[in-house]
């Protein structure tokens, strides 16, 4: 049998840091800021004092980031937490100290939603790096995004009472079934091509690239309908988006506000695009583009294009969550040069 040195555990955890983004995340984000909001969770009065003490809200809400950074189930999410050196140390819970389980997390997460905590959460963050110098400018880009749900099995008749925005009466007597139907996710066609669950409506801004609000409905909502909710007041007042959010209620809209409209032109029946429209829609298409590298990077490097929860009150861990995720948090840690980088540099040379 292979038998340790004395130092070994300790050159294990030098050879980690040099590569840990976790460590440079808690290195970068004051955490404190969350801390009032989330112990609002704790405030109920505990019917005695037998039983283990709740975990603690800061541990419980990084455990969820890492949930969403990794894209895991509750259950993969508490055996992560268990193999992984790396995420033990970002949720201090080193030298034996109990790790929360699957149905902890998920009961924590209902919490938030429960208490309507993660928009509180989002504005808090917002503020953070607005203060780290990151602060929205030269104005916004509006979009939005599909999010696929697994696909239902019903009947017409409970098709027909779900469009209505009813329950079922049988999904009502069995709450088994009723546990595993989602009666919030809706139907849509794009490019014939058919569409199943909720969508992303975001606003990111032009320089940095982070998002600074955000909204989801189901998917059969237009991109249109859900713009004027998620627009922000900065001082850069340019509103960039594509031709589906053209409209005249749209630019009057725009203009009672105090925005700049900068929404491509698009093209009607026997009403086509003149040379000058077209090359002013190429001009802002250069700006634009910019919110397509946020929904390629939440799709690709994230796999957030599907939703693996019930409900628009759950869909949060796959819309909102992500929001926290390194990507944002990536734009500060730009001033970290990750060692992989350096370690590559030093290569060529």
């Amino acid at each position: 049998m292979f038998q340790t040195g004395f130092y070994d555990l300790e050159n294990r955890v030098i050879k980690l840091d040099q590569r840990d983004q976790l460590l440079k995340l808690n290195k970068l984000i004051d955490w404190s800021i969350f801390k009032e909001p989330l112990e609002t969770l704790r405030k109920s009065a505990r019917k005695s004092a037998a039983g283990r003490k709740p975990f603690d809200s800061m541990l419980m809400f990084k455990g969820l980031l890492l949930q969403h950074f990794y894209n895991f189930s509750d259950e993969e999410l508490e055996f992560q937490i268990r193999d992984r050196l790396t995420f033990s140390r970002f949720l201090e819970l080193l030298n034996g100290r109990k790790v929360p389980d699957a149905n902890t997390f998920w009961d924590f997460r209902e919490s938030l939603i429960k208490h309507d905590l993660l928009k509180t959460l989002f504005d808090l963050f917002e503020e953070h790096i607005s203060t780290m110098g990151f602060e929205a400018k030269k104005g916004q880009i509006v979009d939005a995004s599909f999010v696929e749900a697994p696909k239902q099995r019903n009947t017409r008749e409970e098709n027909e009472t779900i469009k209505a925005g009813l329950i079922p009466e049988e999904f009502l007597k069995n709450k088994s079934v009723k546990r595993q139907k989602d009666t919030d996710a809706r139907w849509t066609k794009k490019n014939q091509e058919d569409h199943y669950g909720y969508k992303n409506h975001v606003t990111v801004d032009v320089k940095h690239k982070i998002i600074r609000d955000f909204s989801c409905t189901d998917a059969s909502v237009h991109d249109s309908q859900a713009m004027y909710d998620i627009l922000v007041d900065i001082p850069n007042k340019r509103v960039f988006a594509d031709g589906a959010y053209r409209s005249q209620e749209i630019e009057e809209l725009l203009y009672a506000s105090g925005y700049i409209s900068r929404i491509h032109e698009r093209a009607y029946t026997n009403s086509p695009l003149t040379e000058k429209q077209i090359e002013s829609n190429k001009i802002k298409s250069k700006i634009r583009a910019r919110v397509e590298h946020v929904f390629g990077y939440i799709k690709t490097n994230l796999n957030c294009d599907f939703v693996r929860t019930i409900g628009v009150g759950d869909n949060p861990r796959n819309t909102r969550w992500w929001r926290f995720s390194r990507r944002r948090w990536g734009q500060a840690d730009r001033r970290f040069r990750p060692a992989r980088y350096e370690t590559t540099r030093r290569r060529r040379r």
